[in-house]
């Protein structure tokens, strides 16, 4: 899953991402609002991380942008402002919630799975196909009752797969949602990654559809 930092402080921004990659997020990190709009526009993302006071271009400045652009992507606004009105402005103008720092990273992450859950359309706190279930909290997949934990970057390809069962997913799709800026990316990763967890949960949970990608199936 692809989030998108907007950060200005270094440290901050640094620390965030290090606490997203850790939570196996693909995070890539851009220091103004101008960089964000031009970003938003070439690349696809699950989630936005806004910061408010940006240098050039205020934050609530490119949450109307976004907005205006009909772009749906999930929002959090990340910020020192606790005015109310600032509140009031961010989330009526398109913020699906408001963090006001300083934050922990644990409470953080917990309202990002929130409005990724919002925005999915369910309130089930956990993924599932009917076969094999996915708890994005503990990064624990059960299948036929047995739980197992998985590598942070098994349980992000899982993901990916789980957010839409009978989906098929390209090898490309599935590298950018692993993947963040100036992470290297090895010509068999998916596939590497794919055998990993046929080997824990059975080599039909993961389908190939030759030549195009790879799938788990709706299951009642």
């Amino acid at each position: 899953m692809r989030v998108l930092l907007v950060e200005d402080d270094p440290m901050i921004g640094e620390a965030i991402q290090d606490a997203l990659k850790d939570a196996s997020y693909a995070a890539d990190w851009v220091k103004n609002g101008q960089t964000a709009l031009d970003t938003l526009t070439d690349q696809h993302y699950d989630l936005v991380l806004l910061d408010l006071g940006l240098p050039g271009k205020d934050g609530l400045d490119v949450l109307v942008s976004i907005r205006a652009r009909d772009n749906p992507v999930p929002l959090l606004i990340i910020t020192a402002r606790d005015e109310l009105n600032e509140r009031i402005r961010g989330l009526d103008g398109g913020a699906d919630d408001y963090v006001l720092k300083p934050f922990e990273m644990a409470e953080l992450l917990a309202r990002m799975r929130a409005v990724l859950r919002r925005k999915g359309g369910t309130s089930s706190p956990v993924l599932s196909n009917g076969a094999l279930t996915l708890d994005p909290a503990t990064r624990e997949v059960t299948v036929n009752g047995v739980a197992n934990r998985l590598s942070g970057r098994e349980f992000s390809l899982l993901r990916a797969l789980l957010i839409r069962p009978g989906a098929i997913l390209s090898r490309s799709e599935l590298e950018d949602r692993i993947y963040g800026w100036g992470e290297e990316v090895e010509s068999n990763a998916v596939e590497f990654l794919i055998h990993s967890l046929r080997k824990k949960l059975g080599n039909g949970v993961i389908k190939n559809v030759r030549g195009v990608g790879w799938m788990v199936s709706r299951e009642s």
